[in-house]
């Protein structure tokens, strides 16, 4: 792997979990106003290294030993700079299972923002499908149905894997879920700042699920993934400190981050099916769609500002 290839692929990593972040990063913005200052350094400061080392350091290593044990714990850290043939194929053979899990888990969690989650809409037909909600149950049970039919006659364990996947991403929906409600409560409740970050410790390992499993549409080498998960871990922090309101005046970027998701599974499942994914495809696309997103956002942005101006002079006038 070429240095330019490394640095492409770590920037994508820290893009990607940057944004599909952000509203991680809000729930954390608005925990921790309501906490004090020596609280909200401990959880700025240590919960980053919490972040970074235990949960998006654990977290991918974990994974790809599991699905190749036979490397050990400690081999699945550095199989992917491994010159031995045992290895090389070892994760080769592994590999299509993780992408299939990592895939359908991506595309379920697209879907779900589709056609249940209230948003921003940002391209045509996107207001079609959230008034046509009850059909994403329908839609990913067929999904799944097809994949695994097909997956059945190629290797029955990457089948294994496209269950795994819908599993993986109903149990953390229902996590999540819970997480959203809690919020309101213990904004309400007065609640110990030691109870509050523990609660964010435990959101963020939810939220960190995505980015880790689409992690492993850039590469399949844990270091990198860990680096640059890291590094967008602490851009999220960095947001949570003092630009949250900010960022949330930028309304269409959790689209890019729900699209740049949607073609990462599609790429992870394709390369689960042996087609040749150039390994720069997805820190490009997550660049580009990102970039259109934020484009589009900063359009409306100024609009909004130049219209409220307007709307101010003519008040000041009357």
């Amino acid at each position: 792997m070429s240095i330019i290839t490394i640095v492409i692929t770590v920037f994508g990593l820290c893009l990607f979990e940057t944004i599909s972040s952000i509203d991680n990063a809000i729930i954390n913005a608005q925990v921790l106003s309501t906490m004090q200052m020596k609280a909200r350094r401990w959880f700025l400061i240590w919960g980053l290294i919490f972040a970074v080392f235990i949960v998006r350091g654990l977290l991918p290593l974990i994974i790809v030993w599991a699905s190749t044990p036979s490397l050990g714990f400690f081999g699945a850290l550095t199989a992917t700079f491994s010159s031995d043939p045992q290895v090389i194929a070892a994760i080769e053979n592994s590999a299509p299972i993780l992408l299939m899990g990592g895939g359908i888990f991506l595309v379920f969690l697209f879907l779900h923002w589709l056609f249940l989650e209230d948003k921003n809409i940002g391209l045509i037909g996107e207001k079609f499908f959230l008034k046509n909600g009850i059909w994403f149950f329908s839609t990913v049970s067929i999904i799944l149905t097809t994949i695994v039919w097909y997956a059945l006659k190629l290797n029955p364990l990457i089948a294994f894997g496209a269950v795994l996947g819908s599993t993986v991403f109903f149990i953390t929906h229902g996590f999540k879920q819970n997480a959203e409600k809690n919020e309101k409560n213990i904004l309400k409740q007065d609640l110990s700042d030691i109870s509050k970050i523990m609660y964010l410790e435990v959101l963020d390992a939810t939220f960190s699920i995505d980015g880790v499993l689409g992690a492993f549409a850039f590469t399949m080498s844990v270091p990198l993934i860990i680096l640059g998960n890291g590094l967008g871990a602490f851009v999220v922090r960095q947001l949570t400190i003092g630009n949250v309101d900010r960022i949330k005046e930028y309304i269409f970027l959790k689209n890019g981050a729900m699209y740049s998701i949607l073609f990462l599974g599609v790429i992870m499942i394709a390369d689960s099916f042996g087609a040749h994914i150039p390994s720069l495809l997805s820190p490009l696309i997550t660049l580009f769609v990102v970039l259109y997103f934020f484009a589009k956002s900063h359009n409306h942005r100024k609009k909004t500002f130049h219209s409220k101006i307007k709307d101010d002079k003519i008040g000041v006038v009357t």
